[in-house]
């Protein structure tokens, strides 16, 4: 015959709150086992007569609660290979107790696992903070709280914030999300004769003493948006209403391509701050950059093909799928064969079908043009169509110098413009095979260029003349002076 573990719970902590038939189970069971004895209700167990054996001592073994509700549980699991048991936890066993989870989770041929019921201490809770759950909460662990997984516009109830060091990580999750001083109440032994509720601002609730294994933490809905500023999907209803009908009349009008020039202008205002290592204006650039996606995204979903999910899964997807061995078990040993493994899984996401296999037709048309020529290169690189050396790349770029200097002589302006396109490529080509990328450096010589003429200008206005007033010889004595100033 099959034995039986019978779960059953305590209820908020008052014995006459239990129902009549966890009550008559608790007094009939011949092998009663309590999570924790630290409970309300125990010691009126104890005045009725009613023996059991407790896991207090599990928990003074180990470091982790997951460690210790591990042996819990085979210790259950072995007692009920005797005999019928009954296993009683604080409130009800079907929340907040991860004992009852793992026995369930063991799917067990020759023990019967059941649930006997109890009062959970959510209904005292919600009683006590006065809030109709039909509003939409959360019940969160205290021991594992994730900043992912709150959601601030809902009534948040953090269990299990047994102790100091339990309620200052609590303390310090929350604070990413909600204001230091924002307004929460700390709710101990709901529903039961003991109940104390506290109101308190989120940086004290760590200072509080009486925290114990029935205090939890209640945390009202943010109601302001300001207050809302930092979460995903307030930027989201901001862009909707912005492109609703009550919205404004730019948003409402633009399109994908009338966007085009946004992203391009608002991106290189990034990598100009990226430039000057500006933090603050990084912040402020990469929103705008944020904001492209947003909009586009949204025009998406106003046209009915696709949405900012589509967006974020497709690029989940192709992280997950392009990292093997962050997210898979392949072993990589360099930095070098992680980007080899890119480039193999990207060629193959790309590889050409029979109606499309034009390898250049890959490479984004709308690349600036320094950008597609590096890009061109890159593909045609893959397939060994590619110099060996620098140095023989470099003997082209010499070859090319002398067939525009040729065409500077000849005074064939159409010639002219495409040997000197010629020699700009084979730059690129150089710039590539030693690793340097021709856009960065490019820029690198216009900031140069800026600082030096900055200081040639200066020093003009300093002297009282105009530009005019100097020759180019005169001008470059300044420019030299720059650059012995390491400008």
């Amino acid at each position: 015959m099959m034995n039986e573990i019978m779960i059953i719970g305590l209820g908020a902590g008052d014995i006459e709150q239990l129902p009549y038939g966890i009550y008559k189970t608790l007094k009939q069971a011949d092998h009663l086992f309590l999570r924790t004895k630290e409970h309300p209700v125990v010691e009126q167990l104890i005045e009725e007569g009613i023996s059991f054996q407790s896991f207090d001592v599990i928990y003074e073994k180990h470091d982790q609660f997951e460690a210790v509700y591990e042996e819990i549980a085979e210790t259950l699991i072995d007692k009920a290979t005797i005999s019928n048991i009954v296993y009683a936890v604080p409130g009800h066993p079907m929340i907040a107790e991860k004992t009852v989870q793992l026995l369930l989770e063991r799917n067990l041929e020759d023990i019967k696992v059941t649930i006997g019921g109890g009062q959970s201490f959510l209904d005292g809770l919600f009683t006590a903070v006065k809030v109709d759950p039909i509003d939409g909460f959360q019940l969160l662990d205290g021991t594992s709280l994730a900043l992912a997984d709150i959601h601030i516009h809902q009534h948040l109830i953090i269990a299990q914030v047994y102790d100091s060091f339990i309620a200052s990580d609590v303390k310090l999750t929350l604070m990413e999300k909600y204001p230091d001083d924002y307004e929460v109440t700390i709710v101990t032994s709901a529903g039961g004769a003991d109940e104390k509720l506290e109101k308190v601002p989120l940086y004290e609730i760590d200072r509080k003493t009486g925290l114990n294994n029935l205090t939890s933490l209640y945390v009202p809905p943010v109601t302001s948006q300001e207050m809302a500023y930092q979460e995903f999907s307030t930027l989201r209803e901001i862009i909707a209403e912005l492109r609703g009908p009550n919205g404004c009349p730019w948003d409402k009008e633009q399109t994908h391509s009338s966007l085009k020039k946004y992203l391009i202008e608002e991106a290189y205002e990034l990598l100009d701050a990226i430039d000057r290592d500006d933090i603050d204006n990084m912040i402020e650039e990469l929103g705008d950059v944020l904001l492209q996606v947003m909009l586009h995204s949204q025009i998406g979903e106003d046209d009915g093909m696709f949405s900012i999910e589509d967006v974020i899964e497709s690029i989940s997807a192709k992280m997950v799928r392009r990292h093997p061995h962050v997210f898979a078990k392949e072993q990589v040993e360099s930095t070098e064969e992680v980007l080899s493994n890119w480039e193999d899984i990207k060629a193959a996401e790309k590889a050409p079908s029979t109606s499309d296999s034009a390898l250049l037709d890959k490479v984004s048309g709308g690349f600036p043009a320094m950008l597609r020529a590096n890009e061109y290169q890159k593909t045609a690189a893959r397939v060994g169509f590619d110099w060996t050396y620098a140095k023989d790349a470099w003997e082209k770029v010499k070859e090319e110098m002398q067939e525009f200097a040729d065409e500077l002589e000849n005074g064939n302006r159409q010639k002219q413009l495409d040997e000197f396109g010629d020699l700009l490529f084979a730059m690129i080509n150089v710039a590539r095979l030693l690793d340097i990328h021709p856009e960065e450096a490019l820029q690198m010589a216009n900031e140069k260029f800026y600082r030096r003429f900055s200081y040639v200008e200066a020093k003009v206005l300093e002297s009282g003349r105009l530009f005019n007033d100097f020759t180019l010889d005169e001008l470059d004595l300044f420019w030299n002076e720059a650059k012995r100033l390491g400008l």
